[in-house]
């Protein structure tokens, strides 16, 4: 069976990658730094958009870092849970929503011989 589990992340992962790369290293670490400082959004509700978005885009480590992230800015279970469930019906809203090209496609005919 094919092995598909993600390493984790490490120190010296974060090192390679800066060395490699120092310039955009720490653009990014300024502009994350940026973006979660409370603003007219508080860190926590940051944090819960971090947290749909990570379920949006599949990426387990932005998972893992803003769930914890959302939990140290006070965040609940359920309002965790809730941010997720946004995620999901937004994903599916997509789907949802696109279907209008489908259904074009379907009254045009193209398609068949």
């Amino acid at each position: 069976m094919t092995d598909i589990s993600m390493p984790r992340a490490t120190r010296a992962h974060a090192e390679k990658r800066r060395a490699l790369a120092p310039g955009p290293d720490e653009a990014f670490r300024a502009f994350s730094k940026a973006v979660f400082e409370p603003g007219a959004l508080d860190a926590r509700t940051k944090q819960l958009i971090a947290v749909a978005v990570a379920h949006v885009t599949q990426c387990p480590w932005c998972i893992e870092g803003h769930v914890k992230a959302a939990r140290r800015e006070g965040a609940s279970g359920e309002a965790i849970m809730e941010a997720i469930w946004v995620a999901a019906e937004m994903r599916a809203g997509a789907s949802f929503a696109h279907s209008v090209k489908a259904l074009d496609l379907i009254e045009t005919g193209e398609g068949t011989s």
